[in-house]
């Protein structure tokens, strides 16, 4: 893994930024996006860019399920209002969260992995080590699956709606397995609550109880972080 350690979120932006456009710039087709509040700074960075993606092609992470793409928090509805309205790709994917049939959802989604190999994919970390919705347990070699979410996700994730219970209970996530096929990862974390997962990512076990610990199996990972983040690692980067 090559460590980047910044001041705060804005800095990481511009990190991030300068990530994406050397990928673009490489003969990237493929870009692997994720959602939430971390990779927020990097979009901004690329969307009052001049950097075209109207001719490469998004696959998103994951995608809360029951919710329509009209519905504002699902993520959808996140990649317009952060991304795609002002900077569309050719073509984006994501999970049809209104597609109750899960399993023929997945399979729907593992083929659109498999058509678009991901040249870079961007990540951002959850307190427990989760990528994307792969929680704690899920197998190194897991596919597109549906996740019922832990309470904890639950919990992180309510400030984003009215009231805990309207939080959904589960998503369709791309599996650990499927991100670590993306050519480069770029993974970001900010903030001293992520610090824990931070240092088992980078300098713990390989181990499913920490999912991003997998992406030290992978030779191409770029991670980002702020001081607050890198606070618990042992040794300087």
């Amino acid at each position: 893994m090559k460590v980047i350690v910044v001041k705060n979120a804005a800095e990481g932006g511009k990190q991030g930024f300068q990530v994406f456009k050397d990928a673009l710039a490489n003969g990237a087709k493929v870009f692997g996006l994720a959602t939430g509040s971390t990779p927020i700074s990097t979009y901004d960075e690329i969307t009052s860019s001049d950097l075209d993606f109207s001719h490469v092609t998004s696959v998103n992470l994951d995608e809360y399920v029951g919710l329509g793409p009209d519905h504002p928090q699902s993520y959808n509805y996140f990649m317009h209002e952060h991304f795609f309205n002002k900077k569309p790709f050719a073509n984006s994917y994501l999970p049809d969260g209104l597609n109750k049939d899960a399993e023929a959802e997945t399979k729907r989604y593992d083929k659109v992995i498999a058509d678009n190999p991901i040249d870079l994919g961007i990540l951002g970390l959850g307190r427990n080590g989760h990528i994307g919705f792969n929680e704690p347990g899920t197998p190194f070699d897991s596919t597109t699956h549906q996740v019922k979410l832990t309470e904890s996700t639950i919990a992180a994730n309510a400030r984003f709606f009215d009231n805990e219970e309207e939080v959904p209970k589960y998503a369709y996530s791309m599996g650990i397995g499927s991100i670590l096929k993306d050519k480069q990862i770029l993974l970001e974390a900010y903030g001293e609550e992520k610090a824990d997962a931070v240092k088992g990512m980078i300098e713990g076990p390989v181990t499913p109880d920490l999912p991003a610990s997998s992406l030290q199996n992978h030779d191409n990972v770029i991670v980002v972080i702020d001081e607050a983040a890198a606070s618990k690692l042992s040794k300087k980067y």
